[in-house]
């Protein structure tokens, strides 16, 4: 066992002793040691079950002949850090929460882990630690949130949002919006819809890393707790068997989470993420792939925010192993694959069956006969811009308008809650990107003002930030170069007339080679906005969107 080297032998007994301060006994200390990464906090709503869950995963393990030892891992709550300078420290912790559990896996010899996540970074963070560390790991989330209810309809945090743009606009009382405030987020657990958090967990699923229901059961319900259980007994399979997670996390399992992705209609986020995930695998995936899994893959779901369905739906549905039994009847998933089940994807979706085909569209009845996320390219994002194209309007799949250019997030929402953006025109929102920002801020108070102010089928956004999976709209972000490392889109003037054709894959500025070459010329690199600080460390050795935002010593 790993763990031997810090529990067996003579140069062990120093160790040993200190083992004994934690109280535990000599049979303990001969079993194989299973840490379990917690991610409990009292400040993310996702986050705040999830001691039971740790509790249940503990029992678990400790039933299937483990020894059970809990250690933290940071989660940010992107609600709580939304429209302020708290939303610079959500993706930057992605990696924190990745380089702190390998310290703390690799400095006391665990044998395996249990990842007990939930929220957006958090998920993706545990991912690339378990990628990294290629110790036998499962993963088993705290499980999204009930829906809220407001005049008998179900509600989501993006409706929120969307509430105060309704009110700046006077189309909803103060009251109405405070009846939203107390409504809209009944339950613990990650936000309702198929927001980052909940994609991200459903992606566990798919990519094999997690049980069945991981990402779809919600946090409230009882069965959760089971698979808690189940989990901590099943990490001990895999020990004993030696499945490590990059015997699990290779190149088809990313291309079938990708297929998963796009018939699910994920967050955006998720190709920010996967990449990332793929990197600490020792995969290189490029975005370019995306669009040719989207273009084979159908939309077989709209979850909010794109739709009227949520995650409690989804799993009464059949959840994500109904979705890729779909998805795998028409050949588009590796089903040969091993998983943290212990069995192959084909296996583990063999009993799976769509229960409500108005959840789960069949195959033959999809929403779209390609997928839910598309990648963008053209003159304004030369690497990539990304757009949740399922929660895109048909009107608005093909734009063209002028720019009203903003060099930060804080003067587009103030001039969109001012009324000064009206139909046609295009949001440019830049210097936020990953270096530029730094950290990436989403995008959720802008395009949630616009939609909520009657404007989502007639004004776009475009952005080198990034947006939360709340999002919906014509909102395309991820432009890559960003501005910071002079990105052409830094280079786009207020009334310059820019084209969208999300169904092209194009976004463009209508400028000569000359003249962008003309405005590049005289382009100057902005003073970094933070110089101290984990920001500014992160600023130096982040890289592009399109890259995943991984880190990099240069």
């Amino acid at each position: 066992m790993k763990s031997d080297a810090a529990r067996q032998g003579l140069q062990a007994a120093p160790a040993r002793s200190l083992f004994n301060a934690l109280g535990q006994t000599e049979e303990e200390m001969k079993r194989p040691m299973v840490g379990i990464v917690s991610s409990y906090n009292e400040i993310v709503p996702g986050h705040m079950n999830i001691d039971k869950i740790v509790e249940a995963v503990k029992l678990g393990v400790a039933m299937a002949g483990g020894t059970p030892v809990v250690f933290p891992a940071i989660a940010v709550c992107d609600g709580i850090a939304m429209g302020h300078i708290g939303m610079k420290y959500s993706l930057v912790t992605r990696d924190l929460i990745c380089d702190s559990t390998e310290c703390m896996a690799t400095a006391h010899q665990f044998d395996a882990l249990v990842m007990v996540p939930n929220c957006d970074k958090n998920v993706p963070g545990l991912l690339m630690a378990a990628a990294r560390l290629n110790i036998p790991t499962i993963f088993v989330s705290g499980g999204p949130m009930l829906a809220g209810h407001v005049k008998g309809k179900k509600t989501s945090l993006s409706s929120m949002f969307e509430a105060v743009g309704a009110y700046s606009a006077g189309k909803i009382s103060e009251d109405e919006l405070y009846e939203y405030e107390c409504k809209t987020c009944p339950t613990c657990g990650s936000c309702s819809g198929m927001y980052t958090a909940n994609s991200m967990n459903c992606l566990t699923e798919a990519i094999g890393m997690g049980l069945r229901g991981n990402g779809t059961i919600p946090a409230v319900y009882s069965e959760r707790l089971k698979l808690a259980k189940h989990a901590g007994m099943k990490i001990m399979e895999l020990l004993e068997k030696n499945i490590r997670p990059r015997d699990i996390l290779t190149k088809e399992a990313f291309e079938n989470a990708l297929t998963v992705d796009m018939a699910l209609g994920c967050s955006t986020n998720t190709m920010l993420h996967l990449p990332a995930i793929a990197h600490e695998a020792g995969i290189e995936l490029n975005l370019d792939i995306a669009n040719e899994i989207s273009n084979r893959t159908p939309n077989l779901c709209h979850l909010a925010p794109a739709g009227r369905h949520y995650m409690e739906e989804l799993e009464e549905a059949g959840g994500v192993y109904a979705v890729m039994k779909e998805l795998a009847d028409i050949g588009l998933l590796h089903t040969d694959l091993i998983t943290a089940t212990g069995k192959t994807v084909g296996e583990n979706i063999a009993n799976a069956y769509n229960k409500d085909p108005e959840i789960i569209r069949p195959v033959d009845n999809p929403y779209r006969k390609d997928g839910g996320i598309a990648v963008l390219k053209g003159n304004i994002a030369p690497d990539s811009g990304v757009v949740k194209r399922s929660a895109v309007v048909p009107e608005m799949m093909v734009h063209s308008g002028p720019a009203r250019v903003f060099d930060c997030e804080d003067d587009a929402i103030a001039a969109i809650l001012g009324g000064k953006i009206v139909a046609g025109d295009v949001v440019v929102i830049r210097y936020e990107g990953p270096k530029g920002g730094p950290g990436m801020r989403e995008m959720l108070n802008p395009t949630s003002a616009i939609a909520g102010m009657g404007l989502g089928s007639s004004v776009a956004l475009i952005t080198d930030g990034r947006f939360s999976g709340a999002s919906r709209g014509a909102s395309i972000g991820h432009v890559s170069p960003e501005a910071a490392v002079g990105g052409p889109i830094a280079l786009i003037e207020e009334g310059d007339i820019i084209d969208i054709d999300i169904e092209a894959n194009t976004l463009n500025v209508r400028l000569s080679d000359e003249e962008l070459a003309a405005r590049r010329a005289k382009w100057q690199p902005r003073e970094p906005k933070v110089t101290t600080g984990y920001l500014a460390r992160y600023a130096k050795m982040v890289t592009s969107a399109n890259r995943g935002a991984i880190l990099e010593i240069k």
